[in-house]
């Protein structure tokens, strides 16, 4: 059934505002008993039909079987940020009235002097509030959370299993017009009813129980579109796909959520290219590249309809992946679509790798001229260690986040801390995006550049201050907690790992001649490296000890198990564990007690053994007497 899996808090977090709809950063808390708090019980409760429970989160109380009829995973914390239906409504004349909100502070992320950067970030309060001044003087309708808007925001949660985030968005998204919170499942659609009767939300949300993707479909019209899609499936998004690039209104948002993680990160490249277009690879940064996978895939079928994506926050956290994008439309845009994507190689060897555009684009004049791609740009081996390079992808090339609106959205979190449960986790992860190199695609994990040559791991801040002396930029990676993102070449990188080794010697002698480590460390650097640790080395983020990557909260952290479409209780985790454990039977040591098994090539008339065989060929006679 359509049931989907509502996301773990952190993906909510990530929820970056559309129109209308909420950002959403999500993040568990850094509390791991808070999440067993933040979902409350009770069976005692008036209006409860034999068998139910109210399962709390937020301002919502969402009625819930005891069976796992629907869909429902625990530990779902909506850290909605209405960023970008704050910049829609303002558009129409809308204010939105958000809670603690009145001295809203915009935090600086960066002390550095790198360009224009940090004057940008200090000069953004200034500029908002004479915008604010200058509203002032204008009549605005304003929206509170909870009220129905006339010329408010048309949401749509195609696959909305239990509405527990449908409900959220009612009572806590200021300026909604309207909510449709759909799932197949007839037992799901009912018990959304009932909730948005519990919550007093009906005026603003409605149940439905169809096909997915046929609700998009008859909405593809103007009129009839939404201004926000969140997608949030049991696995894989790309059946929905399709009918969600054209469902959603100009310059609406759309949200997507990957939990297929084990395609996308290179365990089945074919079956990837199946549902994507995008061939992925096993590989150190595979969690960028996932995301990267889906913007493709999204831009790709967004390009049939002359329509295209812009992306606003694209995050991977914990085990799935969320993606915020704008669409609109326009058919000259549309034309830089190939240039946007590119084919990847990637050492098998040593991890370098190296993107080829898939297309080119010139400008000439008030015109732009559009060409193949040359390349490939790489030969067959690579240059660094003499291995095979794979081909992936395509993948998408561009920034995966608008800094601008990045930067609103974490000065909406810092600036009311006390409005989320995990604006803590959501700032760190926001900070950390902002930091990142957004014309950078990919990156090198350090402990992985130093497995390679079977040396010691350099500390990061002083890899870090040899690219910077390089005069290379470097960044760290939401994604990977030992990321390297840097515009250096792969040759700076192996040429800073060479002078680490100089100091802190592998035994050469131990090494294949064939292996990397000895291809690489027999080539002499043509860098000299200096590993003094720069103050610009240490991000913002690191300094101000930021919260920004988290341990699981929970035991079994991870998807639960898919709704049973019959009903019926499931069972537990540690249950399904004890009942096969012990399935796959270990191998037998003793030579003797495989004369306990039928010699396979005696029934064959193939065993020239005799006596000798370790297995036994009576237990073939015996069976051959009985069919006699």
């Amino acid at each position: 059934m359509d049931s989907k899996k509502e996301s773990e808090e952190s993906q909510d977090a990530t929820s970056a505002g559309a129109d209308g709809a909420t950002t959403a950063v999500p993040m568990e808390d850094t509390n791991p008993s808070s999440s067993a708090e933040s979902i409350q019980t009770s069976s005692t409760e008036p209006g409860l039909l034999p068998g139910e429970t109210v399962v709390r989160e937020g301002k919502a109380a969402i009625l819930f079987p005891s069976a796992n009829e629907v869909f429902y995973n625990p530990v779902q914390e909506c850290a909605v940020i209405t960023e970008f239906a704050r910049e829609q409504l303002a558009q129409r004349g809308i204010r939105i009235l958000v809670p603690g909100e009145k001295d809203r502070v915009v935090v600086q992320l960066s002390e550095e002097k790198n360009g224009t950067e940090g004057q940008e970030a200090s000069e953004q309060p200034e500029n908002e509030q004479q915008k604010e001044e200058e509203g002032d003087e204008k009549e605005y309708i304003t929206a509170s959370a909870g009220e129905r808007c006339e010329q408010g925001l048309r949401v749509l949660e195609g696959l909305a299993a239990s509405g527990l985030r449908s409900v959220r968005f009612a009572l806590e998204v200021p300026g909604l017009k309207s909510i449709t919170a759909n799932d197949y499942s007839a037992k799901a659609a009912a018990l959304i009813a009932r909730s948005a009767q519990h919550n007093n939300v009906s005026h603003i949300l409605q149940a439905s129980q169809r096909d997915a993707s046929m609700v998009m479909y008859e909405a593809r019209g103007r009129k009839e579109r939404y201004d926000v899609i969140d997608l949030d499936p049991y696995g894989s998004p790309s059946p929905f796909l399709d009918a969600a690039v054209q469902a959603v209104s100009e310059g609406g948002l759309l949200c997507i959520t990957c939990t297929d993680m084990a395609v996308m990160a290179g365990n089945s490249g074919e079956t990837c290219y199946s549902k994507y277009g995008s061939v992925s690879i096993k590989s150190k940064y595979c969690h960028e590249m996932a995301l990267r996978i889906i913007l493709h895939s999204l831009d790709q079928r967004a390009a049939v309809y002359q329509r295209y994506i812009e992306p606003l926050l694209s995050v991977s956290v914990d085990f799935y992946i969320r993606v915020f994008v704008r669409v609109k439309t326009g058919q000259a845009v549309v034309k830089n679509s190939a240039s946007k994507q590119a084919l990847l190689y990637n050492c098998v060897g040593c991890g370098a790798f190296h993107l080829q555009r898939m297309g080119k684009k010139m400008s000439q004049g008030k015109h732009m001229k559009y060409s193949a791609a040359t390349g490939p740009p790489v030969g067959p081996n690579c240059e660094h260690c003499g291995q095979r390079h794979q081909l992936g992808g395509p993948i998408w090339a561009e920034p995966i986040h608008d800094n601008a609106f990045v930067q609103k959205v974490l000065g909406a979190v810092s600036g009311n801390p006390t409005r989320f449960r995990t604006s803590k986790r959501i700032e760190g992860v926001l900070s950390m995006v902002t930091e990142e190199l957004q014309d950078v695609p990919l990156y090198y994990v350090l402990d992985h550049l130093s497995s390679t040559v079977h040396c010691n791991t350099p500390p990061m801040l002083q890899f870090r201050s040899a690219l910077l002396h390089a005069g290379h930029r470097v960044s760290l990676s939401h994604a990977c907690k030992n990321a390297v993102k840097t515009d250096a070449p792969a040759g700076v990188l192996w040429d800073i790992i060479r002078c680490w080794e100089k100091s802190n010697p592998v035994k050469r002698e131990r090494l294949s001649e064939t292996s990397p480590a000895h291809r690489i460390l027999s080539t002499e650097p043509t860098l000299q490296a200096c590993f003094e640790i720069r103050e610009d080395a240490n991000p913002q983020s690191r300094k101000r000890h930021l919260t920004r990557f988290q341990e699981n909260p929970q035991a079994n952290w991870g998807p639960k198990a898919r709704a049973k479409a019959g009903g019926g209780i499931s069972s537990e985790l540690e249950d399904k564990r004890k009942q096969f454990q012990g399935k796959r039977k270990k191998q037998i040591t003793d030579s003797s007690q495989l004369k306990s098994f039928p010699c396979k090539k005696f029934r064959k008339g193939t065993c020239t053994h005799g006596d000798k065989c370790c297995y036994s060929h009576e237990l073939e006679q015996e069976t051959e007497e009985k069919m006699d």
